[in-house]
């Protein structure tokens, strides 16, 4: 029997760490999924595990090319940003890979937006909201002023995505949809490295920029496969809708956030749009894509135990509640609760402000939940439509299986075609598409995605 031509996928997420081997059709012939106890860097911080990390990647490509069935064609790796791997002139981490979510030093910041402009125009430049340790670039800004020593050693900073290939291929490079998301290190006016990376010499700790669709040759032991340089995940899990439909459309990526993504719409940040929680980062083809974010996700969670409490509930039974457009017009005939705004972010509905004792059921205060929430997604969905002409909506993630938000939003957007988008590892499958020419001899497929269509008007409620 001949050897299934397969791509190898390394998907890293911040608590799972999944490998997938795809054959030429994009179907899962092969996963694995793992999960390393995380360590600390010198603050005491809780971090990655790099070494567990490095050497899982080294033990599952020895598995995979001892595989008869499997005939290795290609690797490539997806991870999650804002995290960079500091490595010598030999390759190796000179320092732990650094938390995102690890306090920034107030006084630094400062020093930084004191010399660079304030945070408001940097913010518009860099498309880059403010958010400390979240803009990767900030990151190395603080090992230059809190480790010189370490900081002067630094051959290239790389993004972690970049330094898993570099693993495999022994190849130092860097990355647009690295570079380009909420980093702080692009200037989306001039499309180049924001001047600050040359003024601080930093410029030079950057590896030289590949395309995403690019391949590197193999230094680890096999039969000559091609490595991808890497993907951020935000970017790799766009991929498959961009290579399905030409038609403009927005994708609404649900979990714990919700982010509306547009590709299709390169008008420049605003100072409002930037306030709400929106920002610009680049797809793997190099062009903006417009995204703004709810914090739903997590939102949903704490409302639905909330409610679930009160009416002395399971929570499970909120998974398959199904839309009641009567519940909804007599709840639309109450009088209307505004959300609270904070230092003008939009991230919290109005359904926490709400006396659970004023609904008759938990069915009717479920429904209102939704009601407020698509309230909520409505605008930040409407920050990447404006300036954009779009026929469709995709939804996917956990919100594209609810009934009650499915139909509201259809409602919301009554002028467009809103559609459940399901499919299995859409980042995975991304993470191999952006390299589909360099390994797979079978075009493009274009059945990767299934959808199921929610009518605004069929649905709407009076």
């Amino acid at each position: 029997m001949e050897p299934i031509p397969v791509i190898a996928v390394f998907d890293v997420g911040k608590t799972n760490k999944k490998l997938f081997l795809f054959d030429e059709n994009y179907k899962i012939v092969f996963e694995r999924t793992a999960r390393f106890l995380e360590t600390h860097d010198e603050d005491g911080d809780t971090c990655e595990n790099l070494d567990s990390l490095r050497l899982s990647v080294f033990d599952s490509l020895r598995e995979i090319i001892k595989h008869k069935e499997f005939d290795l064609k290609a690797i490539n790796f997806s991870t999650y940003g804002a995290s960079f791997v500091y490595v010598d002139e030999y390759g190796k981490p000179l320092t732990p890979l650094y938390n995102y979510l690890k306090p920034y030093p107030p006084e630094l910041g400062r020093q930084f937006y004191n010399s660079y402009g304030d945070e408001a125009g940097f913010a518009l430049e860099t498309a880059s909201p403010v958010l400390g340790n979240l803009n990767s670039g900030l990151q190395l800004y603080r090992l230059k002023y809190e480790q010189p020593d370490v900081f002067k050693k630094i051959k290239y900073a790389l993004h972690l995505p970049q330094y898993m290939s570099y693993l495999i291929s022994g190849q130092m490079v860097s990355d647009l949809t690295s570079i380009g998301c909420h980093t702080a290190l692009w200037n989306f006016g001039k499309n180049n490295y924001h001047n600050w990376l040359k003024q601080e010499n930093i410029l030079l700790k950057m590896a030289p920029l590949h395309p995403a669709d690019s391949v590197l040759t193999a230094e680890f032991p096999g039969n000559g496969y091609k490595v991808g340089i890497g993907l951020h995940d935000s970017s790799a899990a766009l991929i498959p809708y961009l290579v399905s439909f030409n038609m403009p459309f927005v994708l609404i990526s649900t979990g714990t956030w919700s982010i509306s993504l547009n590709p299709f719409n390169q008008t420049p940040l605003t100072a409002d749009e930037l306030k709400h929680d929106c920002l610009n980062y680049l797809q793997y083809k190099g062009k903006p894509v417009k995204a703004s974010r709810l914090f739903t996700g997590y939102e949903y969670e704490q409302q639905v135990k909330r409610i679930a409490a009160h009416f002395n509930q399971d929570e499970i039974r909120y998974r398959t509640i199904q839309f009641d457009p009567a519940v909804v017009a007599k709840l639309q005939n109450q009088p209307a609760l505004k959300a609270n705004e904070k230092d003008g972010e939009l991230q919290k509905s109005a359904f926490e402000q709400r006396d659970l004792g004023a609904f008759t059921n938990d069915v009717e205060a479920y429904h209102q939940l939704m009601l407020d929430i698509i309230a909520q997604q409505t605008i930040s969905t409407n920050y990447v439509l404006n300036g954009c002409t779009v026929k469709r909506i995709f939804v996917d993630g956990g919100f594209s299986k609810n009934s009650v938000f499915m139909h509201l939003l259809a409602c919301a957007f009554p002028h467009l075609e809103v559609y459940a988008a399901s499919m299995a590892q859409a980042t995975a499958v991304g993470t191999a598409l952006a390299i589909h020419q360099h390994w797979n001899s079978k075009p493009l497929p274009h059945d990767l995605i299934e959808l199921k269509y929610y009518s605004g008007v069929q649905s709407e409620v009076v």
